[in-house]
């Protein structure tokens, strides 16, 4: 029985030897698998044979030990080593190593979760990161905000060249030196327009009104009698006659005509001048005294007909008037009322050539009655303008008369072109101007004679520039309601003119009025100065307006294109120390949004100087209106240049219409720019931290398990975390192959959670942990285990002999 349980028992060895070997070649096969654990093979004593448990001490005996032998040998547990695998930096940046303990968390077939230390990921088709042998490491992903998702375990991925992200930009900063040397600014530019009228009066029609020279008063065919009896004193009277028209106005007074009586005489002048129009009913006649030079007028009679001067009749005091106009006559009319604003003038009447003649007009138009809603008056007269021999471009009131009338004209260039004479005035070419109220369409534009409607209904839109650097368009429209008013509002929002008092403790400068014939302060913003509309600038040099030719373009409702040149210039120009910065923030997703901070001069004292800095953004849209100005507010420096503080530095731009998160809110820092005392003021935005939408470009995985994308602006994002596990015993775990490891009865559960967190530990990305194999030590265990092989053999061996000796002593 000894010599075959020897067999047995070696026998055991024997295989416990193969599954060392067994055990060894697969770890030393294994030596350069990424994340490989080798194994160890523990042994155990198999079953014991006791021949004696031995005996206590006694008086007779100092005891014995038991006797027994073992039968052999067994595997008692192949122990996977989960000792940490050498870590080696990879080109991959999807390329895992966990650095401790832990497992990646895989996802296996129908959704069963094993766990591996083997760290090759990389992307499939979905852009899902998988190991090689397509299992996919799962994590926690991320929402639309880029926000991690910790609610379930999800595969993680990386969607390269598709994924997008832009960045609202919350700080910029600022360098640059503002000056305390320089003029303060405390004059604003100002510029307006030409004086604009209104269509809402209406313009006399002077299509239908005749002219004409005035008729000869001949007195070739009066004839006088002087049979008839009278009171005449004897001598020789001169007599004079003059065609009147309905208006009591002479035509050209004859030449005289001579008669002579004795005492007691008197003289009847027949066949007076008739005019075949009918615009002359009468005639006046004047006479002198007897053997007299003077005339003076007599009296009246119908013309064509008989006057009977018998001495009765005195002579008046009325001298005649033989003046007469040579020259090249044009006239135009205006409506008028006493008190009232006269209408513009009518088109040009003439020109009318005469020569020691008078000028005859007549058929004046009736003015029109004004409706409910108009808001012209009821004119009754009409003035007569005329130019001058001499001067055909400046027109002088001649006379008014009522719109039925005939008019004659007589008056001399001399009479009426003395100004200083209260009742003679040169007519007013742009006639009632506008008003707040006076709506767009009916804005008149005067181009010399000719009168333009300046606004059409359509789109509007306005591209100013400020302190030489152009203004973002923007938009206005041109309605049937459309007012002056409503103008004025969107051009001086539109130009970032700040008005309000957003700091009441230090409210915007006013300008001082440098405007030749004006005095006080002028408040910035928009209003209309006689006829006129007129901007005052923000103070300060970089605050000047202009408003040029092209401006105003207008997309009418036709489809047409036109251009108001409403003749804006400067009246003033702007005094002060200024610095600008234009500059690019991004809001939410990622618009380009362009902004420009200006910066004044606002005061200086003993201790500090102060700018005033005005923000202005074309992008800014705001629930109405049309303002550009999202901010302002004071910086102040000390006494060494140094930053003091700036109040209000923190600007919102409304971004309404659009998607994007409103308002785009940030800080404006100027901590970096200084005060020195340079030659000209500076001020630059050397950075913001927004950005315009970029691509995920590349990624890389912290130590924290975050996979955090790299776009294409420079902007990181998460896109998710890798998650791992970790056991109470990794040494249960089932391999499964392929790196992979299920979990086992003996393993505990997985205590997931980041790297880093439980006890789990570090990812380091770009780089994977080797394979655990001790090569020299499995071949030390190898000899080991080879020698262990060949002593049991040799103990088969030994037993064979012995019991083949045995046999040979039976025969």
């Amino acid at each position: 029985m000894g010599l075959t349980s020897a067999l047995t028992t070696a026998l055991t060895g024997l295989a416990a030897a193969e599954t060392q070997i067994d055990v060894i070649g697969n770890n030393l096969a294994n030596s350069q698998t990424v994340g490989f654990k080798s194994s160890n093979v523990v042994f155990a004593t198999q079953f014991l044979q006791t021949l004696s448990l031995g005996a206590a001490p006694t008086a007779n005996n100092g005891g014995t030990n038991p006797r027994q032998y073992g039968l052999g040998v067994q595997v008692a547990e192949i122990a996977a080593n989960h000792n940490q695998g050498t870590i080696e930096i990879s080109s991959s940046p999807s390329d895992l190593a966990i650095q401790g303990d832990g497992f990646f968390i895989v996802e296996g077939a129908d959704g069963e979760r094993l766990y591996s230390r083997n760290g090759i990921f990389k992307l499939n088709s979905d852009a899902e990161l998988v190991n090689s042998t397509g299992q996919r490491l799962l994590g926690y992903g991320i929402d639309e905000q880029f926000r991690l998702d910790s609610s379930s375990l999800v595969p993680l991925s990386v969607p390269l060249g598709t994924e997008s992200v832009a960045k609202a930009t919350e700080n910029v900063t600022f360098e640059g030196s503002l000056t305390p040397e320089g003029d303060l600014a405390t004059v604003s530019q100002v510029i307006e327009s030409v004086k604009l009228g209104t269509a809402q009066v209406p313009q006399p029609d002077a299509s239908g009104i005749s002219i004409g020279t005035a008729p000869l008063s001949d007195s070739t065919s009066i004839t006088t009698d002087i049979s008839g009896v009278g009171t005449l004193a004897a001598g020789t009277y001169q007599y004079r006659v003059a065609l009147v028209d309905s208006s009591g106005n002479e035509s050209t007074v004859s030449s005289p005509i001579s008669a002579t009586v004795g005492t007691g005489g008197a003289i009847s002048l027949g066949d007076l001048p008739n005019d075949p129009s009918g615009d002359y009913p009468n005639v006046n006649i004047y006479r002198t005294g007897p053997n007299g030079t003077e005339f003076f007028k007599l009296g009246s009679a119908t013309a064509g007909g008989t006057f009977n001067d018998n001495g009765s009749t005195a002579l008046s005091a009325d001298a005649v008037s033989d003046g007469t106009l040579t020259g090249n006559y044009t006239y135009m009319v205006t409506y008028s009322r006493p008190g009232e604003t006269e209408s513009r003038p009518s088109v040009l009447i003439g020109p009318q050539n005469v020569v020691n003649g008078r000028i005859t007009l007549s058929d004046f138009p009736t003015p029109p009655v004004p409706g409910v809603d108009d808001t012209f008056p009821a004119f009754t007269e009409i003035n007569i303008y005329r130019n001058l021999s001499g001067d055909q471009n400046n027109f002088y009131l001649v006379d008014t008369v009522a719109p039925g009338d005939v008019y004659t004209d007589s008056r001399s260039d001399a009479e009426i072109a003395d100004l200083t004479v209260a009742e003679n005035q040169l007519i007013d070419l742009d006639g009632p101007t506008i008003n707040s109220s006076t709506l767009l369409t009916s804005v008149l534009k005067r181009d010399g004679l000719t009168y333009q409607n300046a606004f059409e209904l359509g789109t509007l839109s306005y591209s100013g520039r400020k302190g030489g650097r152009a203004l973002g368009t923007k938009e206005f429209e041109v309605t049937d309601t459309s007012t002056i008013q409503d103008f004025i509002d969107f051009v001086e929002a539109a130009s970032g003119i700040q008005t309000l008092q957003i700091d009441s403790q230090n409210p915007i400068v006013k300008s001082e009025n440098q405007i030749a014939g004006e005095s006080g302060e002028l408040v910035p913003g928009g209003y209309i100065d006689d006829g006129t509309l007129r901007f005052v600038s923000n103070t300060g040099e970089l605050n000047a307006l202009e408003i040029d030719l092209a401006a105003f373009r207008i997309k009418t409702t036709d489809g047409g294109v036109a251009t108001p040149n409403l003749g804006f210039g400067t009246i003033q120009e702007a005094v002060g120390q200024s610095a600008a910065s234009d500059f690019i923030v991004y809001d939410s997703l990622g618009v380009p949004i362009n902004v420009r901070v200006t910066a004044t001069l606002e005061s200086r004292t003993d201790e500090q100087t102060v700018y005033r800095w005005y923000a202005d953004s074309p992008e800014n849209q705001p629930l109405s209106g049309n303002s550009v100005t999202v901010g302002t507010g004071l910086l102040r420096f000390d006494g060494n240049g140094s930053f003091i503080s700036a109040t209000n530095d923190r600007i919102a731009i409304e971004r309404n219409g659009i998607p994007s998160l409103s308002p785009l809110q940030f800080n404006l820092d100027f901590d970096l720019v200084s005060g020195l005392a340079t030659q000209n003021a500076t001020l630059a935005a050397t950075r913001q931290d927004g950005s315009e939408p970029g691509v995920l470009n590349s990624y890389v995985v912290g130590e924290d398990g975050n996979i955090r994308g790299v776009f294409s602006n420079g902007v990181t994002r998460d896109l998710g975390q890798v998650q791992l596990a970790r056991f109470a015993n990794p040494v249960g775990l089932e391999a499964r192959g392929l790196n992979l490891f299920a979990k086992g009865v003996n393993t505990g559960l997985p205590v997931q959670g980041a790297p880093g967190e439980n006890g789990i530990g570090s990812v380091i990305g770009g780089a994977l942990e080797l394979s655990n194999t001790d090569i020299g030590k499995d071949l030390i265990e190898l000899v080991l285990a080879s020698t262990q092989y060949r002593g049991n053999s040799r103990v088969i061996t030994t037993s064979q002999q012995l019991l083949d000796e045995l046999l040979n002593l039976k025969r």
